[in-house]
């Protein structure tokens, strides 16, 4: 009893003493950030500091637990209620967000959008979702449904609206919103030197320092086709500024990448032999998917790098077949942008397409014939396999695949042998009944296809030829004169020295051929060189050289080599010599030193224009010798020598051969 006693006078005591102090409430300050750094805000939380003895910094809810104390008894809000309170608030908010964006996404054009942003006014989050989805619906437009959905959309008086309004509100919005809003206004066709999209670029300036990867990525590939200004120059020298010093800590192969991409195609060389350094030194680390990303990502910041694309393309040709369509194409379409041609690659890929030709579709097919064109490349295997299904359906081909198959089966001069007539039938089958409804450049164009592979059919040929097609050449835009000049000096050629049978002689008027004179290109000092010593040698006085002849006011010869009529005893002695070698039987040796750009990768084989010029000199009764300039410098003199001679005079190579024997 007394111990029981004793506790209730102490807790008496106690409670008397607590209610004569003075009375006090938990202060506190609330540390805001400023109006310049407002768009921070999702980065930097308020801090709110206590008085008491311990500091607490609160970070995640704006309500708390408050108590207030008086002389008499504690009162408290219960925490329960609020973070109900918070809770409610939130839902409303999210289904008041989710209602916004499930209208937004039902938008089909951007006048619809700015329509909807009339009876809706968006915050400041829903500001950067419309502009971005504008953007996104119109970039998957037609050109000329884009024309005249942007013409709507600048006409639209809620366009100057919602730009005021997302000026106003970018100080608030978050770094990616910021970047992603850049993007989608620059792209939609707002003057780079408007008032919007330099606001915009100023804000971005301000707070470079706390871009993320992803929200510097963003920026980076706007900058990437915006035009020289102030503040685009010192936007991309501080991004490029950002990826130097980081550059040492990246250790992993996404992010270098897209410290590559942000550097951008006008980065300083130093700058890219440093990213070209750290990514070799990154080289065991990489996936599959990583070498397609970096060879495209070389592409795109214009980094040639030869170890670094021997790898990736190496890794590239082991792994096709894990390999999806877009990503087959775009490193193609890489290859061609980097100049890079690996034969090992090349040949690979195209008879991975051809083995599993029945997975891809025909707009695949012709896409990736046409990269390989692009590269100079002429995958045998699949273009064959690919004439075989032309023959087997020729009516499934659209005007544009007929078109694509012309300019890659000319371009690159392929010969289907026995099947090359009925090939070329099959696709006369489908061009005529396009004839009526072909513009006029399209027309040429495929007339032009055709009689580079040596297929003149009448029907196209007339209707080019008429003089009501003729009269719409005269207005022809300079930019693509030259061109179309070109192309009738061809057909005009071709007329007159492959003398096609017609029903009815055609010619080119003049009108269409009025070019440029061809300029004589400068004589090859170490072809003349080589060639006069190689006659001398062989001791031929009667030989006559000459150098950059003209032949048909068209066709320029580096060497011409005359040699006497033969005597009728070395003919009967070297008749089996004549027989193999086409030099000596012909009189007129055509000697043509040909840049690689003109020849299938890889082979001897000459590409489109030059393929025909070699057929119209046998026409003409040249004999043609072909020779690289690449074949001349890589050698020797003495080595170089020994290769025209065999090629030139082979009976007297033969000779000596069998004499060092």
């Amino acid at each position: 009893m007394m111990s029981v006693w004793a506790t209730e006078e102490v807790l008496k005591w106690t409670l008397r003493f607590c209610s004569r102090r003075t009375p006090w409430t938990h202060r506190s300050l609330l540390v805001a950030t400023s109006i310049k750094d407002s768009s921070l805000r999702h980065t930097r939380s308020a801090h709110v500091w206590c008085t008491g003895q311990n500091q607490t910094c609160l970070l995640t809810s704006p309500f708390h637990s408050v108590r207030f104390y008086s002389q008499d008894s504690v009162h408290g809000v219960q925490e329960k209620e609020l973070v109900s309170l918070s809770d409610e608030r939130t839902s409303v908010k999210r289904q008041k967000t989710y209602r916004f964006m499930e209208n937004l996404q039902r938008c089909g054009s951007p006048s619809d959008i700015l329509d909807f942003t009339t009876e809706y006014a968006p915050t400041t989050r829903q500001v950067s979702s419309c502009l971005t989805r504008m953007w996104s619906i119109s970039k998957k437009l037609s050109e000329e449904q884009r024309r005249l959905e942007l013409q709507l959309m600048f006409e639209h008086p809620g366009f100057q609206r919602l730009l005021k309004r997302a000026m106003k509100c970018v100080g608030d919005m978050r770094n990616e919103d910021v970047t992603y809003s850049l993007l989608s206004i620059v792209s939609l066709g707002v003057s780079q030197h408007s008032r919007v999209v330099q606001t915009f670029l100023r804000a971005c300036q301000e707070n470079l320092n706390d871009y993320d990867m992803k929200s510097l990525s963003i920026l980076a590939s706007c900058l990437e086709n915006m035009d020289d200004c102030p503040n685009v120059n010192a936007l991309k020298e501080a991004v490029r500024l950002i990826v130097d010093a980081q550059l040492p800590n990246i250790q992993d192969v996404k992010a270098l990448q897209t410290m590559m991409r942000m550097s951008g195609k006008d980065a300083p060389l130093a700058l890219k032999r440093k990213l070209e350094k750290k990514a070799l030194s990154m080289m065991d680390q990489f996936t599959i998917p990583n070498t397609h990303y970096m060879i495209t990502t070389m592409a795109t910041v214009g980094l040639f790098s030869k170890p670094l694309l021997d790898v990736c393309s190496k890794k590239f040709t082991e792994n096709l077949h894990e390999t999806p369509f877009n990503r087959l194409l775009a490193v193609l379409l890489s290859c061609r942008e980097l100049h890079y041609r690996d034969l090992y690659m090349l040949t690979g890929t195209s008879d991975y397409i051809t083995s599993t030709m029945d997975m891809w579709s025909n707009k695949q097919l012709l896409l990736f014939l046409s990269a390989f064109e692009d590269l100079l490349f002429c995958p045998s295997s699949l273009m064959e396999a690919y004439a075989e299904k032309v023959m087997s359906c020729p009516d499934a081909l659209t005007l544009q695949d007929l078109l694509c198959v012309l300019k890659v089966f000319s371009s690159l001069n392929y010969d289907l042998q026995q099947h090359r007539q009925q090939f070329l039938d099959g696709l006369t089958q489908v061009l005529v009944p396009y004839l009526p409804k072909m513009t006029e450049l399209r027309l040429l164009k495929s007339v032009f296809y055709l009689c580079l592979l040596g297929h003149f059919p009448s029907e196209p040929l007339k209707q080019l030829l008429q003089p009501s097609t003729m009269e719409c050449f005269s207005s022809t835009p300079l930019k693509y004169l030259d061109s179309q000049v070109r192309m009738f000096q061809t057909l005009d050629l071709c007329l007159r020295l492959d003398r096609p049978h017609l029903p009815c002689p055609l010619t080119v008027p003049p009108s269409v051929l009025d070019g440029p004179a061809p300029s004589s290109p400068p004589v090859n000092p170490q072809l003349s060189q080589i060639l006069q010593s190689l006659l001398q040698d062989q001791d031929q006085a009667e030989t006559k050289l000459q150098e950059m002849v003209l032949v048909e006011n068209a066709y320029f010869i580096d060497a011409l080599i005359t040699k006497p009529p033969p005597k009728e005893t070395s003919v009967s002695l070297s008749e089996g010599a004549a027989a193999s070698s086409p030099a000596e039987s012909s009189q007129r040796i055509a000697v043509i030193c040909a840049p690689l750009s003109v020849l299938c990768f890889g082979t001897s084989d000459p590409r489109g224009l030059l393929a025909v010029k070699i057929r119209h000199l046998r026409i003409l009764g040249f004999n043609p010798v072909l020779v690289t300039e690449q074949e001349l410098s890589s050698v020797s003199q003495e080595q170089a020598t020994e290769l025209l001679r065999g090629r030139i005079f082979p009976e007297h190579h033969r000779t000596d051969a069998q004499l060092q024997r």
